[in-house]
């Protein structure tokens, strides 16, 4: 029957569950969203389902997912206590077990701390960490405004070489280092890559990458060049734009679909004095001898053009006054300056997401902190903090400080005590709390986390590390292998080798290529010498000190891996391939080896593959590779690909 009336007839139908609204006349529809809940009450409204979060009976704005993210997170932060606007503002670690998440304290930082943003390091079979997930949402859905979790991570898709060590089955796909995403130089794979490692992450619910790294490794001694894309800024802007376009699917903002990316360190870390890193007070400086900071925002471009849906402050501090066009800049690691997170960050750079401070940042760094611990004990993350240019204010003043710097989150911390208090104190208002509140809570919209946050198990299992993810991962590694050297055409190998001497590499991958495996150089057609970019532990007595690569880049008498070197090819054609998680110093590995390979993070099967002929390296080098460390320590620290006389330029990369 003909409608008569002169208003659009809105008719709700409902057919096998799924209601759809009919808006007449303007030809729009609107498909019920998938719900998934395990105590909360459903409301029928208009035809509708919609879960009641806060368990008052009615449909609020904040429960309707008929309304834009932004209707629905200004509705939301109305209804927030002070206190759950503070809650709001940590991102603290989830507490674990054994077997799996601490459900009894994860319910107390839940309803009486009110948090609900945590990075996992729960490291478990998949179906195993999908399950848990499902109880920590089911934990968040019984809190009074039924605020789900946010889960974060630390990257968990990269090959790290140990020996012998395979992927497990079932885990997530191993690919390259983002460095040897850059050797690799193509956009298309590196978006490739994000978009997988997307899926990955949903299945088990993590919602937040804590990546990409925006930060350019100009300092070749700098122990965070592994997980960055090298020193070549165009390459990185390219990079980081394509990674994040990969894990937010798309380059239009967050939706349902989207793993948060959070670019990181806001801006300038590679350039760190002397190469210490700000992890330690011993590093806490960056510094600009050849005024290039300007240079170090350029990766950022890419990331605001695929529309990064957070950023994260570097912990570093400038070394000397410094100034950008026409800002002057506090001499306050980033975190607590408001020319860099508001004046650069948010009014030049017209950023609108979350800014999610790194680890610790208002902790204190005590005696222990600051001199390192007493030769014969061993450092603690119980004496971590990196306040750095604000060691002198109490915790309370730089919560304050960040927040009026442009702070909206702080990572590693669950205690939001400092926050209410600067409410009561008239230190910070709860307005500005609730900006912060609101920038949070609207990603949660935009992700689709308030209509359902669980995963399914199954399906978990069928995504994560699937074969096609696995076979794809295994090709980047092959890719990304840098051809450095290759004497007489000695790779690939001949079809005459069929001995070989193993060091570092599984000896029964090379029999899976017909390969005999000998216990001695001297029997061997070949040698293969698998080894580590050379390090220094200079700080025994600071917790990051103690495994952060550091120092000289040169290999010397005595290295383990450097004596293994020299006395295969004293014997025989020595292969030898360096993991380059710096820009080691070959000048005395290039006059013994017939071949050098260098890796960012590669399986022996891949690299056999390399080896045989299967496949071909393709990578070209990301950073040059120094030919001595009187100049490197030339060099400035702020200036890319810029020591005298490199052995390897950057890009430089051999074929066959």
């Amino acid at each position: 029957m003909p409608n008569t009336r002169k208003q659009p007839l809105i008719l709700a139908l409902s057919f096998i569950g799924v209601a759809t609204l009919y808006a007449c006349g303007g030809g729009n529809t609107v498909t019920q969203a998938a719900l998934g809940t395990k105590s909360v009450n459903k409301l029928s409204v208009d035809g509708f389902q919609f879960k009641d979060l806060n368990k008052n009976g009615k449909l609020d704005v904040y429960e309707d997912w008929r309304k834009t993210p932004a209707d629905r997170a200004k509705d939301l932060v109305a209804q927030m206590t002070v206190a759950e606007k503070a809650g709001a503002m940590m991102h603290g670690t989830a507490p674990t077990t054994s077997t799996g998440y601490d459900l009894a304290s994860l319910t107390t930082l839940l309803t009486d701390g009110k948090v609900n943003t945590f990075i996992t390091r729960l490291s478990l079979d998949t179906q195993t960490m999908a399950d848990q997930y499902n109880q920590m949402q089911e934990v968040a859905e019984g809190t009074r405004l039924g605020i789900p979790v946010s889960l974060s991570t630390d990257p968990r898709n990269h090959f790290q070489y140990t020996a012998g060590a395979s992927v497990a089955s079932g885990s997530f796909s191993k690919w390259p280092e983002t460095l040897g995403m850059a050797a690799i130089g193509d956009a298309a794979l590196t978006k490739r890559f994000g978009d997988i490692a997307r899926q990955e992450y949903l299945a088990v619910g993590i919602t937040q990458a804590l990546s990409p790294q925006a930060d350019l490794a100009t300092d070749p001694r700098w122990a965070r060049t592994n997980g960055t894309f090298g020193e070549d800024a165009d390459l990185a802007k390219k990079m980081v734009q394509a990674y994040i376009e990969g894990f937010q699917n798309g380059s239009t903002g967050l939706h349902k679909d989207s793993v948060v990316a959070v670019v990181k360190h806001w801006a300038g870390y590679g350039a760190a004095k002397d190469g210490w890193d700000s992890h330690s007070a011993y590093g806490k400086y960056i510094t600009f001898p050849g005024n290039n900071f300007a240079y170090h925002l350029k990766p950022f471009e890419g990331a605001f053009a695929a529309n990064a849906g957070s950023v994260m402050p570097t912990y570093s501090m400038p070394d000397a006054a410094l100034t950008y066009d026409g800002i002057n800049f506090e001499q306050v690691g980033a975190g607590f300056s408001k020319q860099m997170l508001t004046d650069l960050l948010r009014t030049k750079m017209g950023f609108k997401g979350v800014v999610l401070s790194d680890w610790a940042i208002t902790e204190d760094c005590n005696s222990i902190c600051t001199n390192g611990a007493a030769a014969g004990t061993s450092p603690s993350f119980a004496n971590f903090g990196t306040p750095w240019g604000v060691e002198n204010l109490t915790k309370a003043q730089r919560y304050v400080k960040a927040v009026n710097a442009g702070m909206d989150q702080f990572g590693g911390v669950t205690d939001s005590s400092h926050l209410i208090n600067a409410v009561t104190s008239g230190s910070l208002t709860e307005a500005r709390l609730g900006e912060s509140a609101y920038r949070v809570m609207l990603q949660k919209f935009q992700q689709g986390l308030f209509e359902n946050p669980y995963v399914d198990s199954s399906t978990s299992v069928a995504t994560v590390g699937n074969a096609s993810f696995l076979a794809e991962a295994l090709d980047a590694q092959r890719k990304a292998l840098v051809l450095l050297e290759n004497k007489n055409s000695v790779l690939p190998l001949a079809a005459t080798v069929k001995k070989v001497y193993l060091y570092g590499v599984e000896a029964s991958v090379a029999s899976q290529y017909g390969l005999t495996v000998v216990a001695t150089p001297e029997q061997a057609d070949v040698a293969i010498v698998r080894v580590n970019a050379p390090y220094e532990t200079l700080h025994p007595g600071y917790i990051f000190g103690t495994f952060q690569h550091e120092g000289s880049l040169a290999y010397a008498d005595g290295n383990a891996d450097y004596e293994a070197i020299k006395a295969a090819s004293a014997k025989v054609p020595t292969i030898v391939t360096v993991y380059l998680d710096r820009p080691a110093i070959l000048t005395n590995v290039r006059d013994k080896a017939a071949a050098i390979l260098g890796n960012f993070g590669v399986s022996d099967v891949a690299l056999f593959d390399v080896l045989t002929g299967k496949a071909k390296p393709q990578g070209k080098l990301p950073f040059e590779l120094p030919s001595s460390m009187a100049e490197v320590e030339a060099q400035l620290s702020d200036v890319p690909h810029d020591t005298a006389h490199p052995l390897y330029p950057v890009f430089h990369g051999l074929a066959y």
